[in-house]
């Protein structure tokens, strides 16, 4: 499957969330990140990113496409982060 993960953590918690993220998907932009997961590889991560976080505080939201050609993205201005996968 095709994934958008963004995160919204504590400045304590976002290197460690960072590190942890980009073991698993493309980093895009600050808090963003995309790429190709399969489920159990999404659960792992997500797993090990509830133990870093405070639930009461932080959050991460998870947009999930079962293939990359349903995905439309559209980028304005600086790309930070270009992917040769991506067209």
């Amino acid at each position: 499957m095709y994934v958008i993960l963004v995160y919204d953590v504590g400045e304590k918690r976002v290197g460690k969330m960072l590190k942890l993220c980009r073991q698993y998907l493309n980093w895009i932009q600050n808090s963003v990140f995309e790429g190709e997961i399969t489920s159990v590889k999404l659960k792992e991560l997500l797993k090990k990113a509830k133990r870093l976080m405070d639930m009461d505080n932080d959050s991460i939201i998870v947009f999930k496409s079962r293939d990359i050609k349903w995905l439309e993205k559209e980028i304005i201005g600086l790309e930070k982060n270009p992917l040769d996968t991506m067209l």
